[in-house]
């Protein structure tokens, strides 16, 4: 299985050549992020923890772009906007709607879930299978409209 370090350093160098100055600043930025987890922790990261890096990095920008729109700032939420586009590309294909579902039925049907305090079993047992693949604040708010919250 290929190293996903690969394939964004592959594609760095294609943004270079095609002189793409936004993706290839988003791709930096996302190289620096692993490095500096490689750096800190003094090991190489696979593909489970690179798609933990970009799954954080997703989630700051999504909390930027709220902020940026509540301050009427639609400018920067745009720039954040396209950065998201490009990191979503180093990330397994997001599950549809339909997939998601049936994903949060089955775990509240495997560990008995009938009430929120239950809640975090649940998402315990989701967060493997939909790292990098769904925001887990829509899993979140999901998960409490199937438990009657």
């Amino acid at each position: 299985m290929e190293l996903l370090t690969t394939r964004i350093k592959d594609d760095m160098k294609a943004s270079m050549k095609a002189k793409n100055k936004a993706r290839l600043g988003v791709i930096r930025l996302i190289l620096a992020a692993i490095k500096q987890i490689e750096v800190d922790e003094r090991i190489e990261l696979d593909n489970k923890r690179i798609i933990i890096v970009l799954d954080k990095m997703l989630k700051q920008r999504r909390d930027s772009i709220k902020q940026f729109r509540d301050a009427g700032r639609d400018d920067l939420a745009v720039i954040e906007e396209a950065e998201i586009l490009v990191i979503q590309d180093f990330l397994p294909q997001a599950l549809t709607e339909e997939e998601l579902d049936l994903l949060i039925k089955e775990a509240i049907s495997n560990t008995g879930a009938v009430s929120m305090k239950e809640m975090s079993q649940v998402m315990a047992q989701l967060k493997p299978k939909l790292q990098g693949r769904a925001d887990m604040s829509v899993v979140s708010k999901k998960i409490k409209t199937a438990l009657g919250s």
